[in-house]
């Protein structure tokens, strides 16, 4: 299938997924998000591929939601939480793959973009990559039910820094956090990446795929269940005083004063 805004390459049992968009930092619209959730349902049918390697085009991994796009295109509540859920979408899709996933990070993950590469199996990031959710700095929460991903990898006390404070948590911090698996120089992040693809690839299928599965079942049993309505959570965020001040002191260069309203 022809994809707009990714492109999939296979190497016999290694495929990888490229985020096309790098003159926007590779920034998740509506349509790029599509594309990934299509991309990783298609390998359902697909017993010949492995591992998945995923990564960015140009400078970054990703930037996030692309704020050119960020409005709701519609009134009725129902389709807006339709809306917002794109992304929780693509994040299960990609967490249900059976294939082994691997995230190749250059640059800058954020937000939803961060999202990603947490839902893969492992990460092997540049030594100048970051990560940042900055949806705290617009008065939002975190949701595509995200955050049970950073405490499993983080631990609690660090996911709630890196999810409450905004800030960016740069390469050697987060080797040291368990968000990578293993920290190289920037140019030699993909050959890396194929590198650690080539040994899973190796591995017999179907005992690696169950092994997989169940590590996911054990670590995460009751996401979806706590986190299922973080995108209302966002609507409520995003209808607040203080999401609309965060909006208008970025627009004027300002610091915005949250008030709880």
């Amino acid at each position: 299938m022809k994809y707009e805004n990714i492109e999939v390459e296979r190497h016999g049992a290694v495929a990888k997924v490229t985020f096309n968009r790098p003159e926007r930092a590779n920034a998740l619209n509506p349509l790029h998000l599509a594309d990934i959730e299509h991309a990783a349902l298609a390998f359902r049918d697909d017993a010949e591929t492995r591992v998945v390697v995923f990564t960015g085009a140009g400078r970054h991994f990703s930037s996030g939601a692309d704020l050119n796009e960020r409005g709701l295109s519609a009134d009725d509540l129902i389709t807006r939480r339709r809306e917002v859920r794109m992304g929780e979408r693509c994040i299960q899709a990609i967490r249900e793959m059976d294939q082994i996933t691997i995230a190749a990070w250059r640059g800058a993950a954020m937000g939803g973009g961060a999202c990603l590469a947490l839902a893969m199996d492992f990460r092997i990031g540049a030594i100048d990559c970051h990560m940042s959710f900055p949806e705290i700095l617009i008065g939002v929460n975190l949701m595509w039910q995200s955050l049970p991903l950073c405490v499993q990898l983080m631990g609690p006390a660090r996911a709630k820094r890196a999810v409450i404070s905004g800030e960016w948590i740069k390469g050697p911090e987060l080797e040291r956090w368990g968000v990578l698996d293993e920290m190289v120089e920037s140019e030699a992040v993909l050959d890396k990446a194929m590198e650690w693809a080539a040994l899973y690839a190796s591995r017999a299928p179907v005992a690696a795929q169950m092994v997989k599965r169940s590590a996911n079942a054990i670590a995460s049993p009751l996401d979806r269940a706590i986190m299922h309505m973080d995108f209302d959570q966002n609507l409520l965020c995003a209808g607040t005083a203080d999401a609309a001040e965060a909006v208008r002191a970025y627009r004027a260069g300002e610091t915005p004063r949250f008030e709880g309203r």
